[in-house]
């Protein structure tokens, strides 16, 4: 929401719940947020949940699940039941994971500050002392054989079509 202005855009716009959380703390973010949902500007609604399950697939496929909020996971649920629904929904993000599994699940996206990812990627974890490597979504930050922080990088690219 840093970067975006609901009122210059003319089309539908969605959003949901937990985005409202996360800018709280930002108090210019958090007007210009509440008085688009209060003008009809910026509707805010719950994707079901078979939708979030199609998401966390997508996400765990690309390795990004580890990296995504809850807030990031609800949001690309709702651009894919909006899809499904008939609509062109289009994610106005700078989150390269989010970016990453709305173009995996044929979402389009658009970058608001930063030029957007240029490649699909798939992630693996691995540790940077050791070389021990683990799937995307493996549930810790740490080497479980000698404790070093994990890193990411990528297993895979595929330029995107766009």
């Amino acid at each position: 929401m840093a970067g975006f202005d609901p009122f210059s855009i003319n089309e539908e716009q969605y959003t949901v719940p937990m985005v409202e959380k996360e800018v709280l703390g930002n108090s210019m973010i958090q007007v210009r947020f509440k008085t688009a949902i209060e003008s009809g500007k910026l509707k805010v609604r719950v994707p079901k949940k078979i939708f979030a399950k199609k998401v966390k697939a997508s996400a765990k496929l690309v390795g990004d699940a580890f990296f995504l909020s809850e807030a990031d996971l609800q949001l690309l649920a709702l651009a894919l039941e909006l899809k499904t629904m008939g609509y062109s929904p289009s994610i106005a993000t700078d989150d390269y994971s989010i970016q990453n599994v709305a173009n995996q699940m044929g979402i389009d996206f658009t970058s608001l500050a930063t030029f957007g990812i240029r490649f699909r990627l798939e992630w693996i974890r691995y540790c940077p002392a050791c070389h021990k490597r683990y799937p995307a979504d493996y549930k810790h930050n740490r080497c479980e054989v000698c404790g070093t922080e994990l890193k990411r990088k990528p297993l895979r690219k595929k330029l995107l079509k766009r």
